[in-house]
């Protein structure tokens, strides 16, 4: 199983962002999803959490911004960023984790918010 997320790059304050994160192969039993980010110098950190029976999680700092959702039908999970602030620069990933249990990692995507 890979996750491949995708969407990332160069946006001004203000604007907005879809990164998306497809699945290749099956997943089975899944107890969440989420994006995380990791600004450089930083440790990586939680923006978004999506569990198995629909609850969201976010921090703070993206709360009323971001927005996580799935479609089940294309095995692939979203992330909308709006209203995207100069501190939200970093690299994204995505991550699947099971009952297993099991933890997935995307390969990340850059999101660069310029001032």
């Amino acid at each position: 199983v890979q996750l491949q997320a995708s969407g990332g790059g160069l946006v001004q304050a203000g604007g907005s962002l879809i990164l998306s994160c497809a699945a290749s192969g099956s997943i089975f039993s899944i107890n969440a999803m989420g994006w995380y980010r990791q600004a450089p110098g930083k440790e990586r950190e939680l923006v978004a959490r999506l569990t198995s029976v629909g609850s969201t999680n976010y921090p703070n700092s993206v709360k009323g911004r971001f927005t996580i959702s799935r479609d089940n039908a294309k095995n692939t999970m979203y992330l909308q960023m709006n209203s995207l602030k100069p501190e939200d620069t970093a690299t994204y990933y995505c991550r699947i984790d099971t009952f297993l249990p099991s933890t997935y990692w995307g390969q990340g995507t850059l999101v660069t918010v310029s001032s």
